[in-house]
């Protein structure tokens, strides 16, 4: 099985999408020296995200290893991870 996506950190909870990947396919995904297999809940567009774990909401998204946002909702793990249920924390001010 090709990598069909990428965690850019150890520290990520979200991996992104090398290609479009369809609901109920698997995605392959490197994490450190391991190799993980995620079934998607949902169509993942390339280049977006989804979710390599539970995240409840008001959790911290993290990819890069640095946080861009927080869950508005909790997103189940390989669900798509966006602008429906991530908001942004970049940039704000009132939130750290």
């Amino acid at each position: 099985m090709k990598h069909r996506a990428i965690l850019m950190s150890e520290l990520d909870n979200v991996a992104t999408a090398l290609e479009n990947l369809e609901a109920n396919s698997e995605a392959e995904v490197r994490e450190g020296a391991e190799l993980k297999i995620y079934t998607l809940t949902e169509d993942i567009p390339f280049g977006h995200k989804f979710a390599t774990e539970i995240i409840r909401k008001g959790t911290k998204i993290i990819k890069y290893g640095q946080v861009m946002g927080a869950a508005t909702q909790d997103i189940q793990e390989g669900a798509h991870a966006h602008v429906h249920n991530i908001e942004s924390l970049r940039g704000r001010g009132d939130k750290q």
